[in-house]
């Protein structure tokens, strides 16, 4: 019996290793499109349901329209969140963030939510290399189901942002930001950016941070999106991006966010360009940031797998 039991636990173990999780994609960039990926993932939202955008920066225009989500809100009868920023520019402070949601058009289609407007609250980390803890918008507790909603593009300091980052960086306060750009020397954004640390260890507390949110969500309570349109080089969060040299690909989803964010950069990677449609610019600035070791931390880490298996939907 005792060799039967190692004889299963062998057998699961390499089950584990070589399983592949499904990430869903289809070519089609509409809001129709976004509801039937939505849907494929087969994990209906449930509760009060938060799906967690970047409102993007003032006089930026490559950040994901209201236009575009607008009937995924409305399916699932969604609260639109944000957090505000840790370096200045149109959204650290609260009261031109709310200036920023509204000239960009979020608050016409749903209700927003600020959430760390009133305050912020520590939430459990299960990778302490770096971070003793997470710091999140208060509202945070508010929410039983998250919906990730992230535009796929480049980084200046993460090398390129998907799920990974805008569940770390983009769930996180104002201090909570600068407590993970700063590999946890401190909270103070004033301080944090004049203590940056190594790039690996900032790829690292990203990865346990994003980590730390799943977790407080628990298993079925969050799905994952990336929209890979207006892929510029620079973030949302820059008010003024370079122009996308790379032409749109489509939406991804998956359950899980490392298999979801690995698979778009896979897409980009092995794109072949052609005149007016170069890779070659992201992958530069990708590479300059060491931006895929997010997704090798976060593996490494248990948050999810490299490993995927790509669905076509239509």
């Amino acid at each position: 019996m005792k060799k039967l039991m190692v004889l299963l636990m062998a057998l699961m173990s390499t089950m584990v290793l070589h399983a592949q999780s499904k990430v869903y994609m289809t070519k089609e960039i509409s809001p129709a499109a976004l509801v039937r990926i939505y849907k494929a993932l087969g994990v209906p939202a449930h509760g009060h349901v938060a799906i967690k955008i970047s409102s993007g920066e003032m006089g930026g225009n490559n950040y994901l329209k209201p236009t575009l989500i607008r009937d995924l809100v409305d399916e699932v009868n969604g609260t639109l969140v944000e957090c505000c920023t840790a370096y200045g520019g149109s959204r650290q402070d609260k009261g031109k963030h709310w200036e920023t949601i509204h000239a960009h058009g979020f608050d016409s289609i749903a209700a927003v939510d600020l959430m760390d407007e009133f305050g912020q609250m520590r939430i459990p980390i299960k990778d302490k290399k770096h971070l003793k803890y997470d710091i999140v918008g208060d509202h945070l507790a508010n929410y039983d189901f998250m919906i990730n909603l992230a535009h796929f593009k480049g980084h200046a300091m993460g090398g390129f942002g998907g799920v990974l980052k805008n569940q770390s960086i983009g769930v996180a306060s104002t201090a909570g930001k600068a407590y993970i750009h700063s590999a946890g020397f401190t909270d103070d954004p004033a301080t944090a950016w004049k203590n940056l640390p190594k790039q690996d260890d900032f790829l690292e507390s990203m990865a346990a941070a994003a980590q730390a949110v799943g977790d407080y969500f628990g298993k079925g309570n969050i799905i994952y999106i990336n929209v890979m349109n207006n892929m510029s080089v620079d973030c949302d969060c820059d008010s003024h991006p370079a122009d996308p040299k790379l032409k749109d690909m489509g939406i991804l989803a998956s359950t899980d966010p490392v298999a979801l964010d690995q698979a778009c950069l896979d897409l980009v990677f092995t794109h072949k360009g052609k005149p007016g449609d170069d890779e070659k610019p992201l992958i530069e600035r990708i590479n300059r940031q060491h931006g895929t070791y997010i997704t090798d931390y976060a593996e490494k880490i248990g948050f999810g797998s490299k490993k995927y298996s790509l669905v076509m939907i239509k």
